[in-house]
């Protein structure tokens, strides 16, 4: 695995669907990133703290805390740090137009990007008819996806057994099977949609745990993508340029850092 550039500044970092709270965050990983890089402006776009599942069993390590921590820190120190709610974190949304421990709470948001262009910065779940109109559907598809992730861990030990590298079984199945492709699509070209609405040049969202950067649909759609499989954020550089990141850390500081983690829920 080739060596990623350290301690960059960004003009600005689009993180989201993080799912603090949960045993399948990567929490570790999202803390080796934020140690490694910086943006004048950060913000949260939804899914950042999963009530959904606190609210059925509390799971809460020292490394979640460590997140929670490390971010107001960035804002101490000068980084303006904007929480954009999405469905997981729904109860900030009685918090809308508040700031908490110095970090903005927002509905939505126009970026003005660097590169003279406005973006739309939303999580996307208001454009989710499941979310909007079968929330028990919606639990249920959360269920299956933990499911999935729990299979996970097993299929990656042997994996790692025989000195392969990570595979993800939900992310397979959620780019092989029909009807999750074409939610993805149609996911997508609605936000785009909304986006143009609102006479702006792009949008930036989370919601689906699909990282994604182009201009299919006539407008820049850009996906923060997720810190539970992917590891991905958006960055924006001092020039106005927008880039996917996929952060990966070492093997021997994920297994260490991993083993802390798994001594402190203890």
């Amino acid at each position: 695995m080739s060596e990623q550039p350290q301690n960059r500044k960004f003009k600005s970092l689009f993180l989201s669907d993080i799912h603090l709270g949960t045993r399948g965050c990567q929490a570790h990983i999202l803390l080796d990133f934020l140690k490694n890089n910086d943006a004048d402006t950060i913000y949260l776009v939804g899914d950042i703290i999963d009530g959904w599942r606190l609210k059925r069993s509390w799971y809460w390590p020292q490394a979640h805390n460590d997140v929670v921590q490390k971010v107001l820190r960035k804002a101490r120190k000068g980084s303006r740090v904007i929480y954009v709610p999405g469905n997981h974190d729904e109860f900030l949304r009685g918090y809308l137009g508040l700031q908490l421990g110095g970090v903005e709470v927002v509905d939505q948001i126009i970026h003005e990007g660097a590169n003279g262009k406005n973006y739309l910065v939303i999580h996307g779940d208001q454009f989710d008819v499941v979310v909007r109109h079968a929330k028990w559907l919606a639990l249920l598809g959360d269920w299956a996806y933990v499911t999935a992730l729990n299979l996970n861990t097993v299929l990656n030990y042997f994996r790692r057994k025989l000195g392969l590298t990570y595979w993800s079984l939900s992310a397979w199945a959620k780019m092989k099977v029909k009807n999750a492709v074409n939610f993805i699509g149609k996911f997508e070209e609605t936000l785009v949609g909304e986006a143009r609405r609102q006479k702006v040049d792009g949008v930036i969202c989370g919601h689906i745990h699909h990282a994604a950067s182009h201009e299919q649909y006539g407008l820049h759609y850009l996906n923060t993508g997720d810190w539970v499989e992917s590891c991905t954020a958006v960055a924006e550089t001092v020039e106005g340029n927008f880039e996917v990141i996929h952060w990966r850390i070492s093997e021997e500081v994920e297994t260490a850092e991993r083993k802390t983690g798994q001594e402190v829920a203890a």
